[in-house]
Parts: C-alpha cells; sequence; structure tokens
C-alpha cells in the first residue's frame, strides 16, 4: 500500500520541484523560453477579456434600439467572425505591415474588430444582414493601412515611433467613428431621417449591462501589448479615468438635460476609456483622472448638443451616436498626448491624426457607396424584415 502512495504523490513532488527550481519540464526547457510563453499567456488572457468586451460589451451596448436587438447581436457575431480571420490573413502575409507574433496578431485583430464594431455602430439598423459581412471586408484593409502608416511608418509620412497611441484614441476609436460617419452620409435615406430610434427600458437596461461590461475590461484593451512591467501603472490609469468620466458624465447629463439620460450613462461614461488611450502608459494618475473628467463632459456634450447638429449637416443618422463616444474623445484623447508625453514631436503627433481623420471619411464614404449599391432595407430598426419573430416578416 505505501508503494502506491509514492507512486501517487511522485508527481506532486516532481511539479514542485520543476516549480521552484524555474525549470520548464517542456519540450523548450529554458527559462527564458518559459518567461516568454508566461507573458504569452498573460496577453492571451487579456485578449479574452477583449473578447468579453467584443461580444458582450459591445453587444449589449447597441441593443437599446427597441425592436432592433436580435439583428444586433447577430451582427456583431458576424463582424468578429469577419474580422478577426481577415485581419490575422493580411497580416500573416506581410501585407500592409510586418507579420506578428501569434498572440500579438490575435490581440491586433480583436482591435481591429472592436474598431468596426465601433463603425457599424453609425449605420446601424439600415444594413441588411449580409451588408455588415461587406463592411467587414472593405473596412480591416482600410483599417491595417491606417495602423501601417501611423505605428509602422508606412508610405513614409511619419517615423516609426513618432505617433503615440498605445491604446487607441486615434487608430481604434476615432477611426472607426470616422469611417462609420462616412459611411452614413451616403447610406441615410429620407425615410430612414425621419424613423424614430426607439427604446424602453428593457433595452436600455441590456444597454447597460453592455457598459458595464465594456467598463470592466476596458483596461486589459488597452494594457493589452505594453510591457509587462507597465500593465498594472496602466490599469490603475484606465480605471481611474473611467472613474472620472462617469463622474463627469453624471453632472453634465444633469445640467443639459435638467434630469439624468441612461444613454449617457451607458455612453459617455466609457469616454474616459477611449480619452485615456494614447497616454494610458504614459500620464500620470491625477492627469488620468482629469482627463477622464473631460472626455465624459465632451461626450455628454456630443450626445445632447452636437449629434443633432452633425447630423443635420451630413444628413445622415449615427444611431449609436458613435462620434460623440469614440470620434471626439478619442481626437481630444489624441491631442493630449502632445501634453502629456514627455518629449513628444507633436508634428508626427499631429500628423497622424489627421491622416486617420481624413482616410477614415474617405475611405468610410467609399464604402457606403458601394453598400448602398447592393440595396436597401425595407424598413429601418425592424428585426422582423431578416429575422423570424412574433411580429411576422416586414412589408413595404
Amino acid at each position: 500500500m505505501n508503494k502506491f502512495r509514492w507512486v501517487l504523490v511522485l508527481p506532486i513532488v516532481l511539479a514542485v520541484l520543476a516549480a521552484s527550481s524555474g525549470t520548464s519540464w517542456g519540450a523548450e526547457g529554458e527559462s527564458g523560453a518559459s518567461l516568454e510563453s508566461v507573458v504569452a499567456v498573460q496577453k492571451y488572457n487579456r485578449g479574452i477579456h477583449v473578447m468579453a468586451m467584443l461580444l458582450v460589451g459591445f453587444g449589449f451596448l447597441m441593443v437599446f434600439v427597441r425592436r432592433y436587438g436580435l439583428s444586433t447581436v447577430t451582427a456583431t457575431y458576424l463582424l468578429v467572425s469577419i474580422a478577426i480571420p481577415l485581419y490575422i490573413v493580411i497580416n500573416s502575409l506581410g501585407v500592409l505591415g510586418e507579420p506578428k507574433i501569434e498572440v500579438d496578431r490575435l490581440l491586433l485583430a480583436e482591435f481591429a474588430a472592436a474598431s468596426l464594431l465601433i463603425c457599424a455602430g453609425a449605420p446601424l439598423g439600415r444594413l441588411k444582414m449580409s451588408q455588415y459581412l461587406l463592411l467587414g471586408v472593405f473596412f480591416i484593409p482600410c483599417y491595417m493601412a491606417n495602423e501601417w502608416i501611423l505605428l509602422e511608418g508606412g508610405l513614409g509620412l511619419i517615423p516609426q515611433g513618432g505617433f503615440v497611441d498605445t491604446g487607441g484614441s486615434i487608430l481604434i476609436h476615432a477611426f472607426g467613428a470616422l469611417f462609420g460617419l462616412g459611411v452614413v452620409m451616403t447610406m441615410t435615406t429620407e425615410q430612414e431621417f425621419k424613423t424614430p430610434i426607439e427604446s424602453d427600458s428593457t433595452s436600455d437596461r441590456y444597454s447597460m449591462l453592455g457598459s458595464m461590461v465594456l467598463w470592466l475590461f476596458w483596461p486589459s484593451f488597452c494594457a493589452g501589448l505594453v510591457a509587462p512591467d507597465m500593465v498594472p501603472y496602466t490599469a490603475v490609469n484606465v480605471i481611474i479615468s473611467l472613474c472620472g468620466a462617469t463622474i463627469a458624465t453624471y453632472f453634465a447629463s444633469v445640467a443639459l438635460r435638467g434630469k439624468i439620460c441612461i444613454a449617457d450613462i451607458a455612453n459617455a461614461a466609457l469616454a474616459g476609456g477611449v480619452a485615456i488611450g494614447s497616454t494610458c502608459d504614459h500620464a500620470t494618475h491625477t492627469m488620468a483622472f482629469i482627463i477622464g473628467l473631460l472626455g465624459g463632459t465632451l461626450s455628454t456634450y456630443g450626445f445632447a448638443v452636437i449629434q443633432e447638429k452633425v447630423q443635420g449637416m451630413v444628413k445622415g443618422i449615427d444611431t449609436c451616436g458613435v462620434t460623440n463616444l469614440h470620434g471626439w474623445p478619442g481626437i481630444f484623447g489624441g491631442v493630449a498626448a502632445i501634453f502629456v508625453v514627455e518629449g513628444l514631436d507633436k508634428g508626427p503627433q499631429l500628423m497622424g491624426i489627421g491622416i486617420a481623420i481624413v482616410l477614415a471619411l474617405i475611405t468610410g464614404y467609399v464604402t457606403g457607396k458601394i453598400l448602398a449599391a447592393f440595396g436597401r432595407r425595407i424598413k429601418p430598426y425592424e428585426d422582423s424584415e431578416e429575422f423570424i419573430t412574433e411580429e411576422g416578416p416586414a412589408t413595404a
């Protein structure tokens, strides 16, 4: 019996000795390789957090449209499922940037998917389901071109390393929002412009669930690819900035509207995560809080005041108000880097912001023209046109 006990205990003893000695018992067998593996696993864990943001966070944030919930979550599935493999294939071919290692490529693909979901929030409810897939096919190469130019010195416009945008204030958020704005310039009919976007208490509560999931995992989003020793500092900065935005949103919503607007809370409270992105690993904690306060205030003002004016100007409906949550706070975050990052050359930073804005609007507008050629929905913001529902099929 004692022999059997030793047989059971021996593997445990060996595992403890291996752990205490820092030796890998795998094929590599070297501590350096083991450290790289640990870092890769940590990045993967943050990547899973980002995936939760994509599917649950973005998916439920956009279900506030009362009769379009089935379409929203299905479109989210499809957009993520087209974005990630398409990014991985293009990057593995060495097109629009150097091929990345596996886990980094996955995280970068998830960031591209996040930008695509932001973009899709603008024409949400006015695209056929197949057109969401086409939107992804056109968006990802444009996004990767912008990434290549801004971060890797593509076309020689910006020196590599001269543009600071750690958490993607410009690259992910502003680019996605303005690309979406370009799309809606061509994808909003007069009928759609006059059709109200309805919500109710149930859809708003689901939207708040999505907002809270995004809030919860945003630190992993910004810290996805930062150096391991900077992950805790970056995460704290992001949380502090989100707190600042949430507080600012409450006061700004009451000041501008007289009462709290739940749409402001669900969206503008996240603006701190958008605005701190560029400087999340550089700002002091105090500066992070200030950036959050300003980002939340700017976003709330966008929803309450600016949105209606912009929509009238471009003759298009931004369904989710992505320009207010991701556009203006994203641009603000990119500009803030000039004042926060020590020794940063403002020339390349401002040029990068300008390139992203112009490229997003132009490619978004062209994409919208192409999508419009594939037809239009009969009725906007209605699940029943493409889904089996209790209401039955939509009619013209």
